[in-house]
């Protein structure tokens, strides 16, 4: 729907101009001049006294002259008659038509990427439908997925469209009451200009004082079928960064590692891996002490005399703490081998506690 605003400023540039007052009668009963909207029934008699055509009618001392988009009927233009008037008319009409096309452009772009996102649309249909409509189906696209939570979804979705609706390349809706999706076109295929942009986005929202603001992204889709992967692969990435990157806002696809793997697996195959692992204990078992000190050696790649460093503790206490853990486990966090499958299984645990939340 074109904005009455806009319809406002082309009014009054044209009046600037010519010094001839414009009005456009919307069908809805809206009346728009250079100083704003208002509201009349004079649409309903109008429509009843003037024929149905593109050309310009005198009535009542006014030019009259309808506006149609695509055969269907958008509003009236009215100015002063005479010769001015006139040229005037002819001119409001086409400005005033051009928006109402634009808007109409938008909309079908809008609908089509919708439906591509959805899988909704035949291969045969999708190349057909671009053409028709005006995208490129060569360039480059990528799908960032926005959740904001506590949020005003208005808000957020207004400054995404500023951000990056304003050359109609790019496109952007909420998906729900929680999720909105960008399709962004790209210029070049760099992986760290996506997360520039994935940071952008979430500086922006941040500064308008949303808050809990997470961005995923999926990879670059080179041509305009991929796109629907692209978004399936933004999705997982919010879904699983926020399992195992909780304290991070930016979630790429691409860099989702093992979790992605964990992600797939079935909760009774998880449970059954514990298990096997951990025996009769669970990482929940484990105190504060001991949890900090195996995230502090896996954060210093196995390196004792580092970890202990930083935990401020002599060499000889992390020493007698991992033989602590091997002894309560099995599992000599020294070696490399059982280092993975500890690691793996704490990751599992986070999977498992995720999913459990969700039910």
């Amino acid at each position: 729907m074109v904005s009455n605003q806009v319809i406002v400023d082309v009014l009054a540039k044209m009046e600037e101009l010519s010094e001839v007052k414009i009005r456009v009668y919307l069908l809805d009963g809206t009346v728009i001049s250079s100083e704003g909207p208002s509201r009349s029934e004079q649409i309903k008699t109008l429509l009843q006294e003037l024929e149905n055509t593109e050309g310009i009618q005198r009535l009542n001392g006014m030019y009259y002259q309808m506006v149609f988009t695509g055969g269907n009927l958008e509003g009236v233009i009215e100015t002063a008659e005479g010769e001015v008037g006139k040229v005037v008319s002819k001119f409001a009409t086409m400005r005033i038509q051009d928006l109402f096309m634009q808007d109409q452009d938008r909309f079908d772009k809008d609908h089509f990427i919708k439906n591509l996102l959805m899988d909704n649309l035949l291969l045969v249909d999708i190349y057909g439908r671009a053409k028709q409509i005006g995208i490129n189906t060569r360039a480059s696209r990528v799908a960032f997925l926005i959740e904001t939570k506590d949020r005003d979804d208005t808000n957020a979705l207004a400054v995404l469209k500023t951000m990056f609706s304003e050359d109609n390349k790019d496109f952007v809706a909420a998906i729900d009451e929680n999720d909105i999706v960008l399709v962004k076109e790209l210029d070049r295929e760099d992986e760290n200009d996506l997360r520039k942009i994935a940071e952008t986005i979430v500086d922006m929202l941040n500064t308008e004082a949303l808050s809990n603001v997470h961005v995923s992204y999926g990879r670059v889709a080179d041509e305009i079928r991929k796109v629907s992967n692209s978004f399936k692969e933004a999705k997982l990435a919010m879904s699983v960064g926020k399992i195992f990157n909780s304290d991070q806002d930016v979630y790429s696809y691409t860099s989702l590692g093992i979790g992605r793997l964990i992600y797939q697996l079935p909760i009774p195959m998880c449970k059954m891996f514990i298990e096997e692992i951990f025996k009769d204990q669970s990482p929940e078992d484990f105190d504060e002490e001991t949890l900090t000190t195996i995230s502090q050696f896996f954060e210093n790649n196995l390196n004792v005399s580092e970890t202990s460093r930083q935990l401020y503790i002599h060499r000889n206490t992390l020493v007698y703490r991992l033989d602590k853990l091997q002894k309560n486990t099995g599992l000599d966090l020294r070696v490399f081998d059982d280092a993975i499958m500890f690691k793996i299984a704490l990751m599992v645990v986070q999977y498992m506690h995720y999913m459990e939340n969700q039910e």
